[in-house]
């Protein structure tokens, strides 16, 4: 996957710093937005940099963590996403874009790296196969 950032999009600065802070420990490089229109604006800007999306679900006013994750869906089918929700998770199924993960609030910060780790190794490009030489 070209992207080298995990888009993070949260409208509580708490939780949004926790899960920054969080994944940069972890090794990951971090893109944060505060709301959806700061997150599109900053893929639309360049939509190979990113390699996944964590996003609520609830972002106040604008569009919702379903309708950003579907605007960066239509640049990359690929995308892996991550959807976080204290109340929107009986939606995932009609919402979600394909592939995704829901992780319920409250959760353990650790749940997302998990989560995005294994999202992250299941779109590693297959090695070419071996040559009959």
């Amino acid at each position: 996957m070209n992207g080298s950032s995990v888009l993070v999009v949260e409208d509580e600065a708490l939780i949004l710093l926790d899960i920054q802070s969080a994944l940069e420990d972890a090794g990951f490089l971090v893109v944060a937005a505060n709301s959806a229109a700061l997150a599109i604006e900053a893929f639309d800007a360049d939509p190979k940099s990113f390699k996944a999306l964590i996003s609520d679900i609830r972002l106040g006013s604008g569009k919702t963590g379903w309708e950003v994750a579907r605007h960066l869906r239509q640049a990359n089918s690929a995308l892996p996403v991550i959807y976080i929700s204290g109340d929107s998770d009986i939606h995932w199924g009609a919402e979600g874009v394909p592939g995704s993960v829901m992780i319920a609030k409250p959760f353990a910060v650790v749940q997302v790296i998990t989560a995005l780790s294994t999202l992250l190794n299941q779109h590693v490009p297959a090695s070419p196969p071996p040559s009959k030489d």
